[in-house]
């Protein structure tokens, strides 16, 4: 008798169709920008800097290629840690990896932002989102799309200004997350990670930044400077992100990527 059932078993297997391999089928979006001498980084923060050690061939005849750099930890696409604004909170070498790994969402704000540069993603807007496509699936990554990427990399259009230093922070413009919208996620949703396409999660003229306050408080890490989120369809694809595994780190440079249905 358990060998007919084992056989049945197996005849079964063999005729089912074959489980796509979310892998290899459907089509990869890179989220992410190249890291160069034009990558925009936070005001006051240490630029990406690359030094060529070696780009030539050695004594011995074969070509050899070596190069230093040197970066802040925020800048470029790149992920914040809990701990960033959270005392005690996750480090980036401590998220488990299923928080970088996930269906995506997309919340696009873009109408709006073209015309207000200080606009933020509200709970209205989330609100309304749900409205049209259904709850926010548990362990998603929220996306804010503001239409900022188009501006990549031009500083002044960016950031809002070309200014380094402390004295550029108030001059900065750029949409962001407001913090009734990041509460919301935190105390009605279970999301893993969010990520916005501006260089940061509040909006530029924070001087609070509340909702870094409050994701990080609840352990969910924030994506930044997202690229090509204009690609992502609202639901459906999903993300894989998976940042520089720096020790005690408060976030890191990150390899950011979309498979598309």
């Amino acid at each position: 008798m358990l060998r007919r059932t084992l056989g049945a078993l197996a005849l079964l297997a063999a005729c089912a169709p074959p489980v796509p391999d979310p892998f290899t089928t459907g089509t990869w979006v890179d989220l992410t920008y190249a890291f160069d001498s034009t990558t925009i980084y936070w005001p006051t923060a240490t630029p990406f800097r690359r030094t060529v050690v070696s780009a030539g061939r050695t004594p011995a005849g074969f070509y050899y290629a070596a190069n230093d750099f040197s970066a802040a930890e925020h800048g470029g696409t790149h992920i914040d840690a809990p701990i960033h604004f959270a005392e005690g909170k996750l480090t980036v070498d401590r998220i488990p990896l299923e928080q970088f790994i996930g269906p995506a969402v997309v919340v696009d704000v873009s109408q709006r932002a073209a015309t207000d540069p200080d606009t933020r993603v509200t709970r209205e807007d989330l609100v309304a989102w749900e409205g049209a496509h259904g709850p926010l699936p548990d362990g998603a990554i929220v996306l804010f799309r503001t239409g900022w990427g188009a501006r990549w990399p031009d500083r002044a259009r960016y950031l809002g200004t070309t200014r380094t230093g402390q004295a550029a922070v108030p001059e900065l413009h750029f949409p962001g997350l407001d913090s009734a919208a990041a509460r919301w996620i935190v105390t009605e949703r279970h999301v893993d990670a969010v990520g916005i396409d501006t260089p940061s999660i509040d909006y530029g003229q924070s001087t609070t930044f509340d909702s870094h306050q409050i994701l990080f408080a609840a352990d969910i890490p924030a994506f930044e400077n997202v690229a090509q989120l204009e690609r992502l369809p609202i639901t459906g694809a999903m993300v894989i992100a998976l940042p520089m595994k720096i020790r005690d780190g408060s976030g890191g440079p990150t390899r950011i990527v979309a498979r598309l249905p």
